[in-house]
Formats: C-alpha cells, sequence, structure tokens
C-alpha cells in the first residue's frame, strides 16, 4: 500500500464517508430485492411488493442480515426465494 493512500472507510477513494449500519442492511436488502426479481424473471417493482406483501424483510431479510450477507449471491437468492415461495404458498392457502 502507498504512503501517500490511508483508507477511512468503504467509499473513501470517492471522497463519501462509509455507509453506516442502517445503510448497509438497506443497501443489501434492495440487492436481495433485484437478484430475486432477475433469478424470477420480473421487475424488482414486483419482486419487492411480492417480498412485502409476505413480510419477508420484517421477518427473515433485517433479522437475519448478519449471517445472510456473509453468503455468496447465489445462496442468498435461492434462500430468499424459497422462503417467498414457501410464504405465498402458504398465504394462498389460507384465503
Amino acid at each position: 500500500m502507498n504512503d501517500h493512500y490511508t483508507m477511512t472507510g468503504l467509499m473513501s477513494d470517492n471522497g463519501f464517508p462509509a455507509p453506516g449500519e442502517a445503510e448497509l442492511r438497506n443497501i443489501f436488502a434492495a440487492s436481495c430485492v433485484e437478484s430475486a426479481a432477475v433469478a424470477e424473471g420480473v421487475s424488482a417493482a414486483e419482486m419487492f411488493e411480492r417480498m412485502a406483501a409476505v413480510n419477508l424483510f420484517a421477518e427473515l431479510i433485517y433479522p437475519c442480515y448478519d449471517t445472510l450477507h456473509t453468503q455468496s449471491r447465489r445462496i442468498v437468492t435461492e434462500d430468499v426465494l424459497e422462503a417467498l415461495h414457501r410464504r405465498e404458498a402458504m398465504k394462498g392457502a389460507a384465503k
């Protein structure tokens, strides 16, 4: 590492401060929506609505962030979609 370059945060090279914990969690949640949408072939807006309708953010993505964000994108996407499909099926069966 060069002496003239000192890392002070994740975004220090472009002049922005490192994101806080809440911002990192929101960035992760957004990436979950986008990855799941691509895997399902739907828009991010549709995927967000589906995930919100079954409380996936409040009951899985945010509470399990510490574990989920350490996994590969493929594993996270598979886990999110599995949870989504199960919850949608349970919600449909309850109607």
